[in-house]
C-alpha cells in the first residue's frame, strides 16, 4: 500500500487524558455491580455490550476493511481478543477480593512487562527517559500496593508480616490482578502492530467481539446465568461498557497509532490515581500517606516518559508515516 503522511486530528496526549478519566470509573462501576452479579457475568456484559454498540456502524461502514484483512491480521486480532478476555476476567474478579487501589495498581504494572517484551516481540526501542519514567512509575505502583498493609506513624513505617498477607483473600485478589496485567500486556503489544495499518473502529470491534465470545463461553462453563439480577446491576454494566470500555480503552487504542506501546502503557499507570480518588469519594476507601506518595511517583514517571526522545521527534515533525 502506498505510504502517506498523516497528521492526527487531535493531540494524542489530550486523547490519553480523556481516556484516563474514563477508565478510572471502571473499578467503581464494577464494585457496584458485584453487589449481586458474579465477576465473569460483569466481564461478559462489558465486552458484549461494547461490541453490540459498535456493530451497526462497523458492519456497514467498515465492512470493506474487515474483508480486506489478511489471515495474519485476523489471527493477531483473535489472539489480542483472547488476551483482553483474560485481562478482564481476572482483573474484575480481583476486585471482589482486594481493594480498588491494590487491584488497579497491580493490573497497571503492564508497562514493566511491555518494556521487557516490546524489544523482543515488535523490535521497538526504549529510550532512556522512558526507562527512567517506567522505573519511577513502577516504584510508585509498588508503594501504592503495599500502602494498605503498611502504616506510617511517628516517622516510622511498619508493615504486616508476609505470612499474614498471603493468607487472606486480598492475596489471591492481588494475584488475579497481576495475571490481568499480563493479559493487557499481550493486548497492547499485538494492538501496536495491528493499529499501524488498521482503522480504530475495525480493530476494537474485532478484538472486543473475540473477547466477548470467550467471556460468554467462560461464563456459562462456570455455571453463571446472564439473567435474573437487579435492574441497577444492568445499569452499572451498561455504563461500564460505554464509559471506560468504549470511550476509555478506545482512546488508548487510538493513541497506539501515533505513540509507542511502552509510552501508552506507561500512561495507563495513572489509572490507580483516578480510581483511588473515586474510591475515596464513593466507596469511602481513604488513601494513606504512603499511597499518596506512590501516586506522586507515578505522575512523575509519566511526565518524564512524555519528554522522551520519541515524543520529542513526534512534536517536531507533527506527522507520522503510515504504510
Amino acid at each position: 500500500m502506498k505510504s502517506q503522511t498523516q497528521r492526527p486530528p487531535l493531540p494524542p496526549l489530550i486523547v490519553i487524558l480523556f481516556g484516563f478519566v474514563a477508565i478510572s470509573s471502571a473499578s467503581i462501576f464494577i464494585r457496584y455491580a458485584q453487589e449481586s452479579a458474579p465477576s465473569l457475568v460483569i466481564a461478559a456484559y462489558r465486552l458484549s455490550l461494547a461490541t453490540l454498540v459498535l456493530a451497526p456502524f462497523t458492519l456497514i461502514k467498515q465492512r470493506a476493511e474487515l474483508l480486506a484483512l489478511t489471515n495474519r491480521q485476523r489471527l493477531l486480532a483473535i489472539i489480542s481478543g483472547l488476551f483482553l478476555a483474560i485481562h478482564f476476567a481476572t482483573w474484575i474478579t480481583s476486585l471482589a477480593y482486594t481493594t480498588v487501589a491494590s487491584s488497579v495498581v497491580l493490573v497497571s504494572t503492564s508497562p514493566l512487562w511491555v518494556a521487557l517484551l516490546s524489544h523482543l516481540v515488535i523490535k521497538e526501542p526504549i529510550s532512556r527517559p522512558v526507562l527512567i519514567g517506567l522505573f519511577l512509575a513502577l516504584v510508585g505502583g509498588i508503594t501504592v500496593g503495599i500502602s494498605e498493609a503498611c502504616s506510617f506513624t511517628n516517622g516510622l513505617i511498619s508493615c504486616q508480616p508476609i505470612d499474614d498477607l498471603i493468607r487472606g483473600r486480598a492475596f489471591w485478589g492481588n494475584i488475579l490482578a497481576l495475571i490481568g496485567a499480563w493479559g493487557v500486556t499481550g493486548y497492547l503489544l499485538i494492538g501496536r502492530q495491528l493499529r499501524v495499518k488498521m482503522g480504530l473502529v475495525s480493530y476494537i470491534f474485532l478484538v472486543y467481539a473475540v473477547a466477548a465470545a470467550v467471556l460468554i463461553i467462560t461464563m456459562f462453563l462456570a455455571g453463571h446465568s446472564p439473567w435474573g439480577y437487579q435492574r441497577e446491576v444492568y445499569i452499572w454494566m451498561l455504563l461500564l461498557a460505554l464509559v471506560p470500555q468504549l470511550l476509555g480503552h478506545s482512546s488508548f487504542n487510538w493513541a497506539l497509532r501515533y505513540l509507542s506501546a511502552v509510552y501508552v502503557s506507561i500512561t495507563l499507570l495513572s489509572e490507580p490515581i483516578g480510581s483511588t480518588i473515586l474510591a475515596y469519594i464513593l466507596l469511602e476507601e481513604k488513601p494513606t500517606i504512603i499511597m499518596v506518595f506512590g501516586a506522586i511517583l507515578i505522575l512523575s514517571g509519566i511526565y518524564i516518559a512524555s519528554r522522551s526522545d520519541a515524543w520529542g521527534r513526534y512534536q517536531k515533525e507533527g506527522t507520522r508515516k503510515v504504510e
